[in-house]
């Protein structure tokens, strides 16, 4: 039985870049069992042979294993706020911007921006960076599959225009997915890099300390090039931005100084 289970995890591993061994095993493997079981299969040999050839079943399998708390356009009268008026004023300063979307989680949000940014420049100019702690919701990213219910607030336009259906799950067009490079990082611990233009950090610092949120402001800032924007989530306004040479250029938009 365990190296039925240790087998397949690393034929998962090898086909999707998703490592199973980084999960607690006796909860993943209760998990697993359950959901093998469900769908009728005896062994973890004969549902892996089952996933390899049957791309719903993988997808259903891949968005139970990495728990997706993310969507496309997540509050999306921000993403209409970054489109129509930061940048604008972005791009008439840099016509190719450095943007960085931080603690990416599974590749929704750096897409977003990349959909967002096509109807202002040709795509094969947009660049992103997209970074994240969790080297599985990064792998996730990668493959650019997602439920129906991630898709909510995505406009019609962009969904028949970069999505293609298979079933109740949506993969991303490989045009958009070109656009955004994938990398691990701890924002506690790494080095920013920089200057950009734009940093995208949404829905993530409230999860942080006090002493925390202040040190990631603060090399956020650091990581700008002087009028260089940050956009945070709708829960995380910063009440003192000049503490962080920051001014407000909007709700939850920050401009360096």
């Amino acid at each position: 039985m365990l190296q039925d289970y240790e087998n397949f995890i690393s034929k998962i591993y090898q086909k999707t870049g998703i490592n199973l061994a980084l999960y607690k095993e006796a909860q993943m493997k209760r998990r697993l069992t359950s959901l093998y079981q469900k769908k009728g299969y005896s062994s973890f040999q004969e549902f892996f042979q089952a996933l390899n050839n049957d791309q719903q079943l993988m997808n259903e399998f891949l968005d139970r294993m990495t728990i997706n708390v993310s969507e496309f356009y997540r509050n999306a009268k921000r993403w209409e706020v970054l489109e129509k008026s930061i940048l604008p004023e972005l791009l008439r300063k840099n016509s190719n911007p450095k943007i960085w979307s931080a603690a990416c989680s599974t590749g929704e949000e750096p897409y977003t921006l990349a959909m967002v940014l096509s109807k202002q420049m040709p795509l094969s100019r947009v660049q992103i960076v997209a970074t994240d702690i969790d080297e599985n919701v990064i792998a996730k990213a990668k493959l650019g599959v997602y439920s129906e219910r991630s898709l909510n607030e995505v406009p019609k336009e962009m969904v028949q225009k970069y999505f293609k259906q298979d079933g109740a799950y949506f993969a991303v067009a490989d045009e958009i997915k070109k656009t955004v490079t994938f990398r691990k990082q701890n924002l506690l611990a790494d080095n920013f890099g920089g200057p950009f233009d734009l940093i995208v950090c949404r829905n993530v610092l409230i999860y942080f300390t006090e002493d925390a949120k202040e040190s990631i402001y603060r090399k956020f800032s650091g990581a700008l090039r002087t009028g260089g924007i940050l956009f945070v989530g709708s829960t995380e306004q910063i009440f003192n931005p000049a503490t962080y040479d920051f001014e407000t250029a909007d709700t939850f938009f920050y401009r360096k100084k």
